[in-house]
């Protein structure tokens, strides 16, 4: 890709963002997050007057699951140097209202449009000593512009496939912003020998993926929710996490016909039209909002054995309460969500086929603790199996836990290297 079509497909994103603002509630957000965003950057920092003495650290994250492959590490710096000042930066909205209140940052704030003046401005107002930049994302003129200036920048937690820019006949760009990173943390010795192939060889590590270490902390916390417990009432629970249509048809009829089991249902979004489409699948249910209060069922009601999450931010402790989970996404062309979340608790991890991206959830299959269905059929089959073979239920179990807790230690390798490397000091 040559720079002016890098132009064009940024002009043609803005223009697109604009055309469907008036009917997408997530374009809307994009674009009103981003008004007059230099001037509350320069108020919000302007009211910190003195923290400039201490290095700050910009960490860029796509969205919320880039986050919380980050959240590890600048957790881990902020204790050891607690001083600093954290800045995150989301390009997507999604990211940015689900974690702009996170207290473990000291601003948080949208990323600009990429552009030389809006990447110059930016960076002059945040001055950052150390740059994390998780997985993807990349912006052309933000990494040119910090290559320029020298400012140590991290990829962490990469993945890079054959198909990528990077490896094509006309990604010179894409490899130039490579180019522009101190060091890249990648997930896979896969992704370091394509790197190679292109002669990136003494600053890259293969490090691991930061989520293991991420869900660990959360499992071992045990942050009980008592709703949750209340509902389930000690019986056979099934999770199913971050779900589309898709999944939900996958699951609706086991769930109509087994009233002893309980079902947890988490969709990936939570607009009050997708809440609806959920309740239609539904024949005893009950949102998570109206469980908490105690509403009373209508007259006639069956006890709801199905509980819908009408909120965000609990997916990662309801899997606790598990016998079983489904993580969605796996029937739609994106592929399946975060299966990390649901095996760190040693549960059996049920999902759909569309998996070759994520290496995570291939290896959980590999090893034993996930299991790929194609159909509603085969989903219940499963179920069943695992709900009745005594043996083989806790054979999944301990393959799942297992596998994530084999794979800690991404956080120690990064943070490690800032420090030996004295990237920013306090």
């Amino acid at each position: 890709m040559s720079i002016i079509f890098y132009h064009v497909f940024l002009w043609v994103y803005r223009l697109g963002i604009g055309l469907i603002a008036p009917w997408n509630k997530k374009a809307k957000s994009w674009l009103e997050g981003r008004k007059e965003l230099f001037s509350r950057i320069q108020t919000e920092l302007g009211n910190t007057s003195g923290s400039e003495k201490y290095p700050t650290i910009w960490m860029h994250c796509s969205s919320l699951g880039e986050f919380e492959q980050g959240r590890p590490v600048i957790e881990r710096l902020r204790v050891q140097s607690p001083h600093c000042r954290i800045i995150v930066s989301f390009f997507s909205p999604s990211g940015y209202e689900a974690r702009k209140n996170y207290k473990g940052a000291d601003h948080i704030f949208y990323l600009p449009l990429d552009s030389k003046k809006n990447a110059r401005t930016f960076i002059d107002l945040i001055k950052p000593n150390l740059v994390i930049w998780i997985k993807y994302d990349y912006w052309y003129y933000f990494l040119v512009e910090l290559k320029k200036r020298e400012i140590p920048t991290l990829l962490v937690s990469g993945v890079f496939r054959p198909g990528q820019p990077f490896f094509k006949w006309w990604g010179r760009l894409h490899r130039y912003m490579l180019e522009c990173f101190t060091h890249l943390f990648v997930q896979t010795e896969a992704s370091r020998q394509l790197l190679e192939g292109l002669g990136f060889t003494g600053n890259v590590s293969v490090s691991g993926d930061t989520r293991f270490d991420r869900v660990i902390e959360i499992a071992e916390s045990r942050e009980t929710l008592p709703a949750i417990e209340s509902f389930c009432q000690g019986r056979a629970v099934i999770v199913a996490g971050s779900t589309w249509d898709e999944d939900e048809e996958e699951l609706d009829h086991f769930a109509n016909t087994h009233p002893d089991i309980r079902f947890i249902i988490a969709p990936h979004q939570i607009e009050e039209s997708r809440l609806k489409e959920v309740e239609r699948l539904f024949r005893n249910k009950v949102r998570y909002s109206d469980w908490v209060k105690g509403t009373p069922l209508p007259p006639g009601r069956q006890a709801p054995n199905v509980l819908i999450i009408d909120n965000i931010g609990m997916l990662s402790r309801l899997y606790q309460y598990a016998t079983i989970t489904y993580v969605g996404g796996g029937f739609g062309d994106d592929g399946v969500h975060n299966v990390l979340e649901a095996a760190v608790y040693g549960r059996p991890v049920v999902f759909g086929p569309v998996i070759e991206k994520y290496i995570e959830a291939v290896e959980l299959v590999e090893c034993g603790g996930g299991i790929v269905i194609d159909s509603a059929l085969e989903a219940e089959s499963v179920f069943r199996r695992l709900l009745t073979d005594e043996e083989e239920y806790r054979h999944v179990c301990q393959a799942s836990r297992s596998y994530v807790y084999s794979k800690r230690g991404a956080t120690d390798q990064i943070v490690n290297y800032i420090q030996e490397k004295r990237l920013f000091t306090s």
